[in-house]
């Protein structure tokens, strides 16, 4: 089992900034793929952004050059850099970590509220 607990949530005035960390333990071999989604009131989970463990980044258009992932392999650790936050931010963030011939495994999620 691979247990994901995710910190850094909580509210925000419009263009602020927000870390968002999700920690990995557990029965960890090889993290393939990090992936943080979100999921606002009345809407299906989206894609945010990932990164695989070689380095390579994707990032949803509605958060590209606003939000940064980065990852500490040593730690088992994604981070989220989210600015220049907006509103429509607003949402349940999770975190989700890939492990090839293993499959999904999600954190519980952490709030994130953009408001003045």
């Amino acid at each position: 089992q691979v247990q994901l607990v995710e910190s850094g949530g909580g509210l925000a005035q419009p263009g602020g900034s927000l870390r968002l960390s999700c920690a990995a333990s557990g029965s960890i071999f090889t993290i393939n793929v990090w992936s943080w989604y979100r999921q606002a009131p009345g809407k299906q989970r989206e894609l945010v952004a990932a990164i695989t463990n070689i380095g390579r980044t994707n990032y949803a258009d509605f958060v590209r050059g606003r939000f940064t992932i980065g990852r500490d392999n040593a730690k088992n650790t994604v981070y989220l850099q989210m600015n220049s936050l907006k509103p429509e931010d607003t949402a349940v963030y999770y975190c989700k970590v890939w492990i090839a011939s293993r499959g999904d495994y999600w954190g519980q999620g952490t709030q994130v509220t953009v408001s003045s």
